[in-house]
């Protein structure tokens, strides 16, 4: 596929940007935080969006869904002492937006009230400069790259039997004001790919699914070699892993030693230790991590991060969404639990700066404590080395996602791909396979780490509390002394 940037598609800018319907200078943001802070609140901001987006999807080699939306509003909210007031407008008129603000300054009853500081703007970096998003260039390009991967899949192996393909994309500009004078302005881009490939033969039918994406434009899918990973190399990725799980042994089940492949495995890392570090659970105790800041946590092999600085990358950020910027923040470092992800509220309660992770889905939501690019930083080994390591176990490749219990960290986790070790090399590719463990307890048992760090192409999305965002992960080959596998052999 080769992207055309010569005819690009005007991309609206939001109505609430300088010279447009609803431009909001910041006279009338002192306004409205005026309004919001009159019956005496001790703090309050505007979260102005607009998000324009669009998907594709394609079923059987036929275009099911070409679809188009935009959204814009304002989310007001108040805090007073540790209560929180919200509240929020799809009408930017001055009538509505006043309302909305004084709807969410009720949460303060009476008492004096804090006066908004002057506004001065914070200047940001670009981690996700795109010259022509995908929204400016045309639909047939998108079409056009899901028609070559659906005929990549298929024409790798005559037992495909079902194709779909998508492509979402959008940008999502973001205008943020604070009582205490600080005003940020975001435009993030974000696509993602996906196909997802069957095959069947001899009764036997397995699904293979790949994809990628993050803040780029369509040119990222470019082809641009052997090694390109556009539409076409993930068809017959999709088609590749269906074909080997159509030959998948069942799982054994049993205390296993694990092998981690790098990349996507940091989903693991994510979900069963990630959450737990995000501080509104340890503000409420509810965090199996509660309490435990300087102990050793994990394995010293182990150094977590969680990075929302990263180019381009699908959990990326330039300001979090209460206008602080985005940065790297060091979790655990040598094993030892050193730092918590931080919104504004949970900063305030440990008396420390915010991190950059106050985060929401949407001016509907009010902004949290969430991961950004979450990883497990390199070790030293030789990746061969680790599985030469290993004379019985589990090599997980793959996952579909799973569930975990913030409290104490258990989870379960299914594996889409995943293989056999025997005496050192991967054998037969298995089914049926599920991780059943405990994330610290995971990281205690880490014992060697390879060198061969992957980001996970942009193809995750975390749910909190009813919230989605984009989010990034990322890991080397990791081995794991043992681990529950929950598989289904029976003999």
């Amino acid at each position: 596929m080769t992207v055309q940037t010569t005819a690009a598609l005007p991309v609206p800018d939001a109505p609430f940007a300088p010279g447009g319907e609803h431009e909001i200078d910041t006279d009338t943001a002192m306004r409205l935080l005026g309004a919001a802070l009159e019956a005496g609140g001790d703090y309050a901001d505007l979260y102005f969006e607009y998000r324009i987006g669009a998907n594709y999807l394609l079923e059987d080699e036929r275009i099911k869904t070409v679809g188009r939306g935009v959204t814009l509003g304002l989310g007001v909210r108040v805090l007073k002492g540790d209560a929180t007031g919200y509240a929020y407008t799809e009408d930017l008129s001055p009538e509505r937006m006043l309302h909305a603000a004084r709807i969410a300054g009720q949460i303060a009853a009476g008492g004096g009230h804090a006066e908004p500081v002057a506004i001065e703007p914070v200047v940001l970096p670009n981690f996700y400069s795109v010259p022509t998003p995908s929204l400016a260039v045309p639909a047939t390009e998108k079409l056009a790259m899901l028609r070559a991967a659906d005929q990549a899949a298929r024409a790798a192996d005559s037992r495909v039997i079902k194709v779909d393909a998508s492509f979402v994309e959008q940008i999502r500009q973001t205008l943020v004001f604070t009582s205490d004078g600080r005003m940020s302005h975001d435009r993030l881009p974000l696509i993602r790919f996906g196909i997802s490939a069957v095959a069947e033969d001899g009764g036997k039918r397995q699904a293979g699914r790949s994809g990628g994406g993050g803040r780029y434009g369509l040119d990222y899918f470019a082809a641009a070699g052997d090694d390109a990973r556009d539409g076409a190399w993930h068809g017959r990725e999709a088609t590749r892993i269906a074909l080997a799980m159509l030959d998948a042994r069942d799982a054994p089940a049993g205390e296993l030693p694990v092998v981690l492949a790098p990349g996507d495995s940091g989903i693991l890392l994510h979900e069963a230790v990630g959450h737990g570090l995000e501080a509104d659970f340890n503000r409420k105790q509810t965090s199996n991590y509660s309490g435990q800041m300087g102990h050793m946590v994990a394995s010293e092999l182990c150094t977590v991060v969680d990075d929302g600085t990263v180019p381009h990358s699908r959990g990326t950020i330039n300001v979090d969404d209460e206008g602080h910027h985005t940065r790297e923040n060091v979790l655990i470092e040598g094993g030892k639990l050193v730092g918590y992800m931080h919104d504004r509220i949970s900063a305030r309660h440990y008396g420390v700066k915010p991190t950059g992770n106050g985060r929401r889905q949407s001016f509907r939501h009010m902004p949290m404590p969430r991961m950004t690019n979450t990883s497990l930083r390199p070790g030293q080994h030789d990746p061969e080395e680790i599985v030469r390591s290993v004379d019985r176990g589990i090599y997980a490749k793959r996952f579909s996602g799973g569930q975990v219990n913030i409290s104490n960290g258990d989870f379960v986790f299914s594996l889409t791909e995943s293989y056999l070790i025997e005496g050192g090399k991967l054998t037969a590719p298995l089914k049926g396979v599920n991780l059943i463990g405990n994330g610290p307890d995971v990281l205690r048992r880490v014992t060697m780490l390879g060198s061969d760090y992957e980001l996970s192409d942009g193809i995750w999305t975390c749910g909190k509390d009813g919230q989605s965002v984009p989010v990034g992960v990322g890991t080397p080959t990791v081995k794991i002394s043992h681990i529950t596998v929950g598989g289904t052999q029976t003999s």
